[in-house]
């Protein structure tokens, strides 16, 4: 299909790029996909099922991924215990504006 050759890895330190590898855009769907290397997905710690941030920089044609990091979801007692005297603020009046009843 495609020689040893063309997918070579490769480094380039006059870019100060520390990986560069070769890959192919193939039709997936109505889309194109290409295939991430192993090793670049070590060194950027992502693997099957990880959500990637795409950036495209139409003026200059460069295209970066990078991992999506995901926020903790904190349960309700969790953020609960974290209340405590010292960071609880008074009570606050804001009076009444119009026809409220309390």
């Amino acid at each position: 299909m495609y020689s040893n050759d063309n997918l070579e890895t490769k480094t380039n330190q006059n870019k100060g790029v520390d990986y560069m590898s070769t890959v192919v855009a193939q039709k997936w769907g109505n889309s194109l996909g290409i295939r991430i290397p192993k090793e670049a997905a070590d060194r950027i710690g992502i693997e099957q099922g990880s959500e990637m941030e795409l950036n495209v920089i139409g003026s200059e044609c460069i295209i970066t991924l990078k991992p999506k990091r995901t926020r903790k979801k904190y349960t309700l007692e969790e953020l609960l215990s974290q209340i405590t005297p010292e960071n609880r603020h008074k009570e606050i009046d804001f009076g009444i504006e119009g026809r409220e009843l309390i």
